[in-house]
């Protein structure tokens, strides 16, 4: 890692901070069309390997107000598509947390981060379908799994975050958008 990029340098041991901050800056370089598709590509390979490279990219990413964020370009998927492995487990929990996030803020009443976790929830299964790996699949498969039966490798996890029936059932529904169709080809 920590390649010279000619306008973006990943440190090697990133923090998840620096990560959102260097995730921040690459979005604004995008929107200014300021860097070209393969240094895109490049910044974003290098940074996602890491746990706290992929976990502050998919923040900064995936709450940002640009508006690519909504409709993911191909130089984010082919950067991200570098390592799928890192990035598989971080996208199934990103799409059923904001699913679930959206009835908890209804709840509470705030419309305004309901509304911005609905956001989280469309970018992430937009970025899954478009990603289309097989990894990411088994992952929103498992959770899935572990939402309906209430066993499975992800129990533990939604245990910890204490997510009731309903809240469940939307992380379910929002798993359950044709993975198996993509694991189990005819």
């Amino acid at each position: 890692m920590n390649r010279n990029l000619k306008t973006m340098k990943i440190p090697e041991n990133i923090t998840f901070e620096q990560a959102i901050a260097l995730t921040e800056s690459l979005l604004d370089k995008m929107a200014k069309g300021e860097l070209p598709p393969e240094e895109i590509t490049n910044a974003i390979a290098e940074l996602v390997p890491t746990q706290n490279g992929a976990r502050g990219f998919f923040v900064a990413y995936l709450t940002s107000d640009h508006p690519f964020a909504d409709n993911h370009p191909p130089e984010v998927l082919q950067g991200l598509s570098s390592h799928p492995l890192a990035i598989a487990e971080l996208l199934a929990k990103n799409l059923a947390m904001s699913a679930a996030m959206v009835l908890t803020h209804q709840r509470n009443g705030n419309e305004e981060m309901a509304q911005s976790s609905a956001r989280v929830r469309d970018r992430s299964k937009t970025l899954i379908n478009q990603l289309n790996l097989p990894e990411v699949w088994e992952k929103c498969q498992q959770l899935q799994t572990a939402a309906t039966t209430g066993e499975g490798q992800y129990q533990a996890f939604l245990e910890r975050w204490g997510y009731d029936r309903e809240q469940l059932q939307l992380m379910i529904d929002n798993l359950t958008f044709a993975p198996e169709v993509r694991l189990h080809p005819a």
